[in-house]
């Protein structure tokens, strides 16, 4: 294969492995408690976080990461209140990002619009070896939560009241969630892109969800999925000069599409075989 000769495509191809083992691990905790879209909240405050790299001229990636987590801690407490006004909020904080992200990025010294291009939707050809390091510590960080502190997690996900009855610190375990998600977005944002990096947060789980039941299952499917779509879409934007994140995405939606029809006569034959079931057992007198 040519294109691992290049060292910007060894390194662009690590880097997607990590975007694919980490959006889908913080993904599918979003997903199980019906924050789907926070991942593209984020996205849209990290913006500010990159422009204000470029103004100051330092790294975009830790100073995203640092304005991607403050965003999302907000916005964990803002829901945390449950207040009917906590949607508007949110929608100016989404928005707002995007907004400030353009207005400092012009403010750069020689900045303007077309620099955040590559943030803004990923691009294999300029991840350097910086970003790598800096992916692999962030991901470092993601992968310990998601799956260290999986029970507990999927606990706080499922119910808030019954965690917090048996002891868990639910709110530093949402506040920790929010801040990993934060995370994972600025790890994915070199490849996959801060406009489609939700995107790799809920579709590999989602098409992982059409064909496993319990909640192991799908997040070490969902993480496989990304993993390989990732490395997919990397390699084949080498080929056809295309940004990375809409052929990863585009990847993954495929996928899911295949899921959906295999998992369709798999759940009728389920059915069938559990009416079946219950026939017998209601036959025999059996109570079920």
């Amino acid at each position: 294969m040519d294109l691992l000769d290049y060292a910007f495509m060894q390194r662009a191809l690590i880097a997607a492995a990590l975007v694919g083992l980490t959006a889908p691990a913080i993904g599918t905790y979003l997903v199980q408690r019906r924050q789907a879209i926070m991942g593209d909240g984020i996205g849209h405050v990290a913006m500010t976080g990159v422009a204000l790299g470029f103004l100051l001229n330092t790294s975009p990636i830790w100073m995203a990461t640092l304005v991607a987590v403050v965003g999302a801690v907000g916005m964990e407490l803002i829901r945390s209140r449950g207040k009917t006004s906590g949607d508007i909020a949110l929608a100016m904080l989404f928005y707002g990002g995007m907004a400030g992200g353009v207005m400092i990025i012009n403010l750069a010294p020689g900045g303007s619009t077309a620099n955040l291009t590559s943030y803004l939707f990923g691009s294999i050809t300029t991840v350097s070896a910086e970003d790598t390091v800096t992916a692999a510590v962030l991901a470092v960080f993601v992968i310990a939560v998601t799956v260290g502190l999986r029970r507990q997690l999927f606990a706080v996900c499922q119910d808030e009241e019954f965690a917090r009855v048996t002891g868990l610190p639910v709110r530093f375990l949402n506040l920790l969630m929010a801040v990993t998600a934060a995370v994972t977005v600025t790890v994915a944002m070199r490849i996959v892109g801060l406009l489609l990096v939700s995107a790799m947060m809920v579709i590999p789980v989602a098409a992982a969800q059409r064909v496993t039941r319990g909640f192991t299952a799908t997040l070490s499917l969902a993480m496989l999925i990304g993993v390989l779509v990732s490395l997919s879409g990397t390699a084949a934007t080498y080929y056809v000069n295309a940004p990375s994140g809409g052929a990863i995405v585009l990847l993954a939606i495929a996928v899911f599409v295949v899921m959906t029809a295999v998992s369709t006569p798999l759940a009728r034959r389920r059915a069938r075989a559990a009416r079946a079931a219950e026939e017998v057992c209601t036959r025999d007198g059996v109570t079920v």
